[in-house]
C-alpha cells in the first residue's frame, strides 16, 4: 500500500523566554510529519539540534528531498541510511514506529518489549539574570522533587546555593551545556558536591573534553552534546559516567533504543533529556524514559499549550500518553 507523506512547521509560543549557555528560546518551532497508509495515520516531530543550526525550514528541507522514497516504502532500518542524526529523521522515525502501531494494533510497548511505567521527570530552570531570580523559580516548582539547572561560567556555585536554600528537599542536577572550562570545571565540583548536586551534565564544549577521559570526578559528569549517536559513543564511553540520549540527536527512537543497549552493556548509565517540543515529542522519549536513572521530559511545561490528549504531568511525574496518541492504538 502506497504511503502518503504529509509534513509542515509549526511554533509554539513559549510560557516565558528560556535561556541556556549562548541561546534564549522564545518559541517552540518544529516539524511535524504525519504518514499516512490507508486509515491508519502515523505522526512524528522533530524540533531539531539547535547547536547545528537545525531549524523547522531546513528539516522540512531535508524531508521533502527524500519525499519520493518515503512514499515508495521505507523501513526503519532503511531511513537510517537516507537521512543523518537529526531532527527530520527523528520526525520520520517516530512516525514509521506511530505507523506500525496503527497498523498492527499493537501498543509501542509491545512492540519494543518495554514496559511502562510513571517516571519523575525533572524540571528545568533557565539561566535567570541572578541567583536569587533562578531560587525564586526554583521555589514556585515546590511540586517537583527534580530540578535541573542551567548554568553557564557566571557564578555556577552561587545559583546552585541559592536555589538549594530555596529547595534543600529537591534533588538537583546541573547542565553547562558546554559553558565550562576544565578550571572551572575542578574548582566548582566539590562546592557543587557539597551542595548534594547529583550530576553535572555536559561541562566541556563538544570536541574539546577529552581530559576528562583522565579526570575522577567527585559528581558523575553524562554526556550530552559530546554524544549524538552510536558513532561517537566509544568516546563518550571513555570520558562520562552517564549519557544523555535525546531522539532529535540520535535522530528517532530506532537509533536511541540502540544507543541505550550499548551503554548499559558498557556499564554506563543513562538520561533522557529533550530540545524542548510537545507531547508528540515526549512520547516516544518516554520509551527511552524506562531505562534510565534520570528523566528530563518537561518540554511541554514550557510552552503555553499543548496536544489534548498527550503526556500526562501529575506531583512531578510523567505518565504515558493517554489512548490514541502516539504509540497507542486508536
Amino acid at each position: 500500500m502506497k504511503t502518503v507523506l504529509s509534513v509542515h512547521r509549526e511554533a509554539w509560543p513559549m510560557t516565558a523566554p528560556f535561556a541556556i549557555t549562548g541561546y534564549v528560546f522564545d518559541s517552540l518551532d518544529c516539524v511535524v510529519v504525519a504518514l499516512r497508509e490507508g486509515d491508519c495515520v502515523g505522526r512524528g516531530e522533530g524540533v531539531g539540534v539547535y547547536y547545528f543550526n537545525e531549524t523547522s525550514s531546513s528539516m522540512l528541507e531535508q524531508i521533502e528531498a527524500v519525499r519520493a522514497q518515503i512514499e515508495n516504502g521505507i523501513s526503519r532500518s532503511e531511513l537510517q541510511e537516507l537521512l543523518p542524526p537529526g531532527g527530520a529523521r527523528n520526525a520520520l522515525d517516530c512516525a514509521l514506529w506511530d505507523l506500525e502501531v496503527k497498523k498492527s494494533g499493537k501498543s509501542i510497548w509491545e512492540l519494543t518489549g518495554i514496559e511502562a511505567k510513571p517516571a519523575r521527570t525533572a524540571f528545568t530552570i533557565g539561566i535567570g539574570k541572578t541567583p536569587d531570580a533562578m531560587a525564586e523559580k526554583a521555589a514556585r516548582a515546590r511540586n517537583y522533587p527534580f530540578l535541573k539547572i542551567k548554568l553557564d561560567s557566571v557564578d555556577p556555585v552561587e545559583r546552585v546555593a541559592a536555589i538549594r536554600k530555596a529547595r534543600p528537599d529537591a534533588v538537583i542536577i546541573v547542565d553547562a551545556n558546554q559553558g565550562f572550562s576544565f578550571e572551572l570545571l575542578q574548582s566548582v565540583l566539590g562546592p557543587l558536591a557539597d551542595l548534594g548536586v547529583a550530576m553535572v551534565e555536559q561541562p566541556l564544549k563538544r570536541g574539546a573534553d577529552e581530559e576528562l577521559s583522565r579526570f575522577k570526578s567527585p559528581i558523575p559528569l553524562c554526556a550530552d552534546e559530546s554524544c549524538l549517536h552510536r558513532g561517537e559513543l566509544p568516546d563518550a564511553l571513555e570520558r562520562y559516567d552517564m549519557i544523555n540520549i535525546k531522539l532529535d540527536k540520535s535522530g528517532g527512537l530506532t537509533e536511541a533504543l540502540a544507543i541505550a543497549k550499548e551503554a548499559r552493556e558498557a556499564g554506563k548509565r543513562l538520561m533522557v533529556g529533550n530540545m524542548l517540543g510537545t507531547s508528540l515529542s515526549m512520547a516516544p522519549a518516554f520509551v527511552i524514559a524506562q531505562l534510565c536513572d534520570f528523566v528530563d521530559l518537561d518540554g511541554p511545561l514550557n510552552i503555553k499549550s499543548d496536544y489534548v490528549c498527550g503526556m500526562i504531568y501529575e506531583d512531578g511525574k510523567v505518565c504515558a500518553p493517554q489512548k490514541g496518541f502516539w504509540g497507542t492504538p486508536t
